[in-house]
C-alpha cells in the first residue's frame, strides 16, 4: 500500500508541477495572458506542498520524485505537446522510474 500511495502521490505532484511551469511559458512564448502566472503560482504552490507529504527524508524524496516527473513529463509531451515519445524518450522514462523505485523502496538501514 505504501507504494500505491507514494507513486500515486508522485503523480499527482508531477502534473501540478508541470502545470505550474507550462502556463508562464505559454505566457512568454505564445503571448497568452498573464493572468496565467495566477493559477501556476497556485499550482506551484500545491506542488511544493504535495512534496512535503512524503513520510521520508526530504533529499530522498527529491531525488526519487525526479524520476516520475520524467515519465510525467514524457506523458506531457505526447498528451499536450502532440509529439509522440521515441523508443528512446520511453528508454529513459523507464530508466528514471527504476530509479525512483530503487531509492523509495530499497530497505533502508538509517
Amino acid at each position: 500500500m505504501f507504494a500505491l500511495k507514494t507513486i500515486s502521490l508522485f503523480l499527482v505532484t508531477a502534473v501540478a508541477e508541470i502545470i505550474g511551469c507550462y502556463l508562464p511559458y505559454l505566457w512568454l512564448t505564445q503571448g497568452k495572458s498573464i493572468c496565467l502566472l495566477i493559477p501556476a503560482g497556485f499550482s506551484l504552490a500545491v506542488f511544493a506542498w504535495l512534496l512535503s507529504l512524503h513520510p521520508t527524508a526530504a533529499g530522498r524524496v527529491y531525488a526519487a520524485y525526479g524520476g516520475v516527473y520524467i515519465f510525467v513529463a514524457i506523458l506531457w509531451l505526447w498528451a499536450v505537446d502532440g509529439i509522440r515519445p521515441t523508443a528512446w524518450d520511453l528508454l529513459g522514462a523507464s530508466v528514471a522510474l527504476t530509479g525512483m523505485a530503487i531509492i523509495m523502496f530499497a530497505p533502508k538501514n538509517a
